[in-house]
């Protein structure tokens, strides 16, 4: 096996990228998330059953879904990342 050696700059480019990643990802599986308690909520509203949808809106899956991605955003502000994930990382 061959040893590779990263200079210090490219390494700490290739960390921001694995953490910008990272934040894609988590974000992708948060929006899906949020898309499947939608399907939910507009299949509760198709049968009819407003006060199930109300609660739902209001107390159910779709309010947490909501509050995980703004959580996610609000976190990535307070880490440099920014609501894309990438002003902090410049050009790769």
């Amino acid at each position: 096996m061959q040893n590779t050696w990263i200079p210090q700059n490219n390494l700490l480019q290739l960390n921001k990228y694995k953490k910008v990643m990272k934040y894609a990802r988590q974000t992708q599986d948060a929006l899906d998330r949020l898309d499947s308690s939608l399907r939910t909520l507009r299949n509760l509203i198709q049968k009819g059953q407003n006060k199930e949808a109300i609660e739902y809106m209001e107390n159910g899956d779709l309010k947490e879904r909501f509050g995980d991605l703004q959580n996610m955003i609000i976190l990535s502000q307070t880490n440099n990342l920014g609501a894309s994930g990438t002003t902090s990382v410049g050009t790769l």
